[in-house]
């Protein structure tokens, strides 16, 4: 127990976890000299065929076995690392099985494959080479620290005969505890080249860990998307089923209260007037809160319905022509309506014009939407005070999609989005 928390307060603390590291050290050390057999022989019928050329042929059957062991060696380091040091070695992407022979094709001609071969039958012997160094060190060190153990076993006559030992003894033993202190180190810089090595060979390449992680942060933000669209319905839900129910029975109220009570003081029936108009600017407000959020008629009868509903509203004439064989997922569908909300207000606001025209149609797995208006022009996507056309652009790009913005001085102006569009 002294000795053990004497350990503890060395600086570094050199012996945690030392057990486990020798030990991935020591079963690493058959698996990298596994494929040393096959390459000895073929560099012996190499060497073979050029003393005696025509003689002995080269048989490709060693490369042929180290493409066959490659895969049971890849599995049994993945399996060593996850036992002894708890940690999993990522998995390189390979092509998935199929019915004829071009998976097979694409894994032999796959970098993976090769850079596994590459790992255990050059990395190996190296690493190999290693291993034995610091199973060395630790056998030595081991040996000469316990050196009077190995004498005091040898008979008595011995170190009567042999005096000076005493001396030397005690130099060896020094050198030996000199070693164990230095072994934890080396056995640990070694584990750190050894998990390297099998990270770079054995794992994904650089560029499928980009690919992974570009995947995975689309999922990721498609999730946050849908989530977000969820969202919005249920406040638009509970807006139209709440509040806004709440707001048309008072205005009713007050609208019965105002037609039955006709012996009211006429200050009482200016407020009663005066709460109902409020209430009914207020329920006007909240439906185009709700229509803002997530118009119900979008998500019951699709876009088609919900922007001629929109340019229903609008105080100019509104052509909208929508060719869609089958709606796109809820989310995509709800940017382009809001994109086209969002341009028909603007061109409404700052466009002075007379009429306008909206195209909705996919065209392969795209959806493209087509807004354009014989205003004035002038809309500047990069001008300070275009922060609406901003906004339609991010809304855009949050889904992959792309914008444009064409709006010569004089116009016309046309607004072009292309989003994607999953099956």
């Amino acid at each position: 127990m002294q000795l053990t928390t004497w350990l503890r307060l060395v600086p570094g603390r050199p012996f945690r976890r030392v057990g486990h590291r020798t030990a991935l050290v020591a079963a690493g050390l058959p698996l990298h000299l596994a494929v040393v057999p096959l390459w000895l022989w073929l560099l012996g019928t190499m060497a073979a065929s050029v003393r005696a050329p025509g003689a002995v042929a080269v048989t490709p059957l060693p490369v042929l076995l180290t493409l066959v062991v490659t895969p049971l060696l890849t599995v049994g380091q993945r399996r060593r690392y996850r036992a002894l040091a708890g940690k999993g070695l990522p998995r390189p992407a390979v092509p998935g099985p199929g019915r004829n022979w071009k998976p097979a094709v694409r894994r032999l001609t796959g970098r993976a494959l090769w850079r596994q071969v590459c790992y255990h039958a050059v990395a190996g012997p190296l690493l190999a080479v290693l291993d034995l160094a610091v199973l060395a060190v630790w056998a030595a060190a081991l040996v000469a620290a316990s050196i009077y153990v190995w004498i005091w076993a040898l008979p008595p006559q011995w170190r009567i005969t042999d005096l000076g030992y005493t001396t030397q003894a005690a130099c060896i033993t020094a050198g030996g505890l000199a070693l164990l202190f230095l072994g934890p180190r080396l056995t640990g810089a070694l584990v750190r080249l050894e998990t390297r090595a099998a990270e770079v060979l054995l794992g994904p390449s650089r560029t499928e860990k980009l690919a992974r992680r570009v995947a995975d942060l689309a999922e990721s933000r498609a999730g946050v998307l849908d989530a977000a669209d969820a969202e919005r319905r249920r406040i638009e839900r509970d807006l139209h089923d709440g509040a806004q129910q709440r707001l048309v029975s008072l205005a009713v109220n007050l609208g019965l209260a105002r037609a039955t009570l006709g012996d009211l003081p006429e200050d009482a029936r200016k407020v009663i007037d005066e709460a109902h108009r409020e209430a009914k600017e207020a329920i006007a407000e909240l439906n185009n809160l709700v229509r803002g959020l997530h118009p119900a008629v979008l998500e019951d009868r699709g876009l088609d319905a919900a922007l001629s509903g929109v340019a229903a509203r609008l105080p100019i004439p509104v052509r909208v022509a929508v060719d869609l064989p089958q709606r796109p997922s809820p989310t995509v569908e709800a940017v382009a309506y809001f994109v086209v909300s969002e341009a028909l207000t603007n061109v409404v606001k700052h466009a002075q014009a007379t009429r306008a025209d909206v195209t909705v149609e996919r065209i392969g797995e795209t959806l493209l939407v087509v807004v354009a208006d014989d205003g004035a022009g002038g809309a500047d996507l990069a001008a300070a005070g275009g922060t609406g056309l901003a906004g339609l652009a991010k809304r855009v790009a949050s889904v992959d999609g792309t914008f444009s913005c064409r709006s010569p001085a004089g116009g016309p102006t046309v607004i072009t989005v292309e989003l994607p569009c999953a099956p």
